[in-house]
């Protein structure tokens, strides 16, 4: 690819942020994944990595965290047009199950849509055992492995694949939802059960911390009581805190000393206020500033620990303007800059 200036206007050269590099060349490999099946409230996460490769040129490349940060050598694999076609199949056929369900309840739903079910989960399976194969390539070549979504359900194979590399690792988790449901509406990879999943099949997970959940049923927040596994930070005690003056500095320190040294991070988008991201699948009021996860992921690095992947999800462009998209991309940009930093320290 053609020399990167930093300084001048982005090109959009097919790459995430018009970087200039190949994926032979890449330390931190992006893999979209246009999947949003499994949404049973809003749509349109599954055209997220597309609107977010088409906003990253807009950024500059500057970062008070990171010398040199342009200089990170981050591709993003071309967004596959057969998934977008099978996702855009199987949401036409789950949007009518979901309704089905909806109207008269889940036990009539599951006996006229079982077959529809059965077809969204088979290539839901598929999509998590490519993801899983594709990732363990890249961690083979000395890669760090990153998934762009889509819905939350997506990077389960990139976390199984971790889990086939590492003894031990962490995963610090930013999201409105705790998601652990488990096979939420007959789905069973739903966006909803993505960190039950990942309890239960990567058992070289030792800790999960979410941060700023605010969006929960009953039984989530009985699971994470009687789980040693899990760590949550619900958004109202993090706020609650803050107004009796303990400051977001303290809380980080608090909730960083939970994790392993090899961490990965999931990054839903309805982390942050729904100000910030109003198209995401499930907006709730509460949330973050980006900056202040910008300060969690660097504290997160400055600590020593180690960034081993990485993924941001639920970015829902709307039918008009770009904001969530330009939103997605420099949360994108923050992710990668914390991984890149990570990477250089312990290189």
């Amino acid at each position: 690819m053609s020399e990167f200036d930093p300084n001048g206007v982005g090109i959009a050269n097919g790459n995430i942020f018009g970087f200039p590099h190949s994926e032979s060349e890449a330390n931190i490999v992006i893999v979209p994944i246009p999947w949003d099946a499994t949404a049973s409230y809003g749509k349109g996460t599954s055209n997220g990595p597309e609107a977010i490769l088409e906003a990253s040129t807009q950024l500059d490349f500057f970062h008070p965290d990171l010398e040199r940060a342009y200089d990170t050598k981050v591709y993003m694999s071309p967004v596959s047009q057969e998934w977008k076609e099978i996702n855009a199949h199987c949401c036409e056929q789950g949007m009518a199950y979901i309704s089905y369900l909806e109207t008269h309840g889940e036990e009539k739903a599951l006996l006229k849509y079982q077959s529809v079910l059965d077809e969204i989960n088979t290539a839901h399976e598929a999509l998590r055992a490519n993801l899983k194969e594709r990732c363990l390539d890249l961690i083979s070549q000395g890669k760090i492995p990153a998934v762009l979504g889509g819905e939350h359900s997506t990077p389960l194979g990139l976390i199984q694949a971790l889990n086939e590399t590492y003894n031990d690792f962490g995963v610090l988790q930013i999201d409105a939802h705790a998601d652990l449901r488990a096979a939420y509406e007959g789905f069973h990879q739903s966006h909803a059960s993505i960190m039950f999943n990942v309890l239960q099949h990567a058992k070289n997970m030792s800790k999960l911390v979410q941060v700023g959940i605010r969006d929960v049923s009953e039984r989530e927040v009985q699971l994470s009581r009687d789980s040693e596994r899990v760590q949550t930070y619900y958004d109202w005690d993090l706020k609650n805190e803050q107004y009796a003056g303990k400051t977001w500095s303290n809380q980080v320190n608090e909730l960083l000393a939970q994790l392993p040294q090899n961490v990965y991070v999931s990054f839903d988008i309805d982390g942050l206020k729904p100000e910030l991201c109003p198209h995401t699948g499930t907006p709730v009021a509460g949330g973050f500033e980006l900056q202040e996860i910008s300060y969690l992921l660097f504290a997160l690095v400055n600590s020593g620990r180690r960034i081993i992947g990485f993924d941001l999800n639920e970015v829902a462009p709307g039918e008009s303007g770009d904001w969530d998209a330009n939103v997605g991309a420099r949360a994108l940009w923050q992710l990668v800059c914390a991984c890149e930093k990570s990477r250089r320290n312990h290189a």
